[in-house]
């Protein structure tokens, strides 16, 4: 390297220094104060292994037994989920100023009740599966599903990451369900609160926020947002009901926008495809955008033809 170079490089370190000590929040250095986002995205594979134990399989052992593949995989996510979760505490107000042996001793008790509710977790995948495969008919099995759906894996990791989040586990959740919506696009806070027989088609751009209620036998379709009306209030809006609450056997068509905390969407009800809902709608109603417009463009011999699409407005609930 040229001697011209080493200084330039020299003269960058010395201005980041600097620019390093303006205290700054970005500033701080906790190299091990921080949970380990590689240490954490592990241990939600290794907890889809152990829930389905017969799909992802582990690969160190010779001869596999179910009972020898859940007790390694335990034992290795009860001590990295200790970890994790008693450096996290030290961001909730309820532990500010606890000593590390109180830290240790409350992730110990919050992994072993996280723990104790896989079978419950398994209980409301095995329905997610299964509304997959009854509401997909592209869908040639259930492996399929488990293995390439991206609504599954979603729905897999936001069931997880809620439970973390009702035992008041900071950070932890949001970097899960951060994790599959990198992988998915699909962004469903850990708060929400999703029924049984959950399924998501397709899913690509799909926002579900905090504190929206799901309730059973609910189809989503991609690009839908179920989202608050306004959040600019900031901070002033934290643990208020900002997002709407989706009642039993509703269908969302692709591109519908929900919004707003106390908008209900009654059971039984169709919405179509971008929509813009910021009203209860009522049970059984279908919903669709009036007045939408095909428009035709051929050639530069040709007019633009427009013709209105014809809707049997009988069949929704107009908005």
């Amino acid at each position: 390297m040229e001697p011209n170079m080493d200084a330039k490089i020299n003269q960058l370190v010395d201005h980041l220094m600097e620019d390093y000590s303006g205290g700054k929040t970005i500033d701080e250095i906790k190299l091990f104060e921080h949970p380990n986002r590689d240490t954490v995205v592990d241990i939600l594979e290794k907890l889809r292994k152990i829930i389905y134990p017969g799909y992802y399989k582990n690969n160190s052992f010779k001869i596999y037994t179910v009972r020898n593949n859940v007790s390694m995989l335990l034992e290795d996510v009860i001590f990295n989920l200790i970890a994790q979760i008693t450096i996290v505490l030290k961001y909730s107000p309820e532990y500010e100023g606890a000593d590390s042996d109180v830290l240790a001793q409350e992730a110990e008790r919050i992994t072993f009740e996280f723990l104790d509710r896989i079978p419950k977790i398994r209980e409301y995948i095995e329905t997610d599966v299964q509304a997959a495969f009854d509401g997909d008919p592209a869908a040639y099995n259930k492996d399929e599903i488990i293995y390439t759906y991206p609504g599954v894996f979603a729905t897999f990791t936001s069931r997880i990451a809620h439970e973390l989040y009702l035992l008041k586990v900071p950070l932890i959740p949001r970097i899960m369900t951060e994790y599959a919506h990198s992988l998915t696009g699909i962004d469903i806070h850990p708060g929400t609160t999703i029924g049984k027989y959950f399924f998501i088609d397709h899913g690509t751009g799909i926002v579900i926020g905090e504190t929206t209620v799901i309730g059973d036998n609910v189809k989503i379709y991609q690009g839908v947002t179920l989202g608050a009306l306004s959040t600019r209030g900031g901070q002033s809006l934290k643990n208020t009901k900002r997002h709407p609450t989706i009642c039993d056997n509703v269908t969302i068509y692709s591109g519908a926008s929900i919004l707003g905390g106390d908008t209900v969407i009654g059971k039984d009800v169709v919405i179509g495809g971008n929509a813009f809902i910021t009203t209860s709608i009522p049970k059984g109603a279908k919903v669709s955008v009036r007045s939408q417009e095909l428009m035709y463009n051929y050639d530069s011999t040709h007019p633009v033809e427009r013709k209105e699409l014809e809707l049997d407005n009988a069949w929704f609930y107009t908005i």
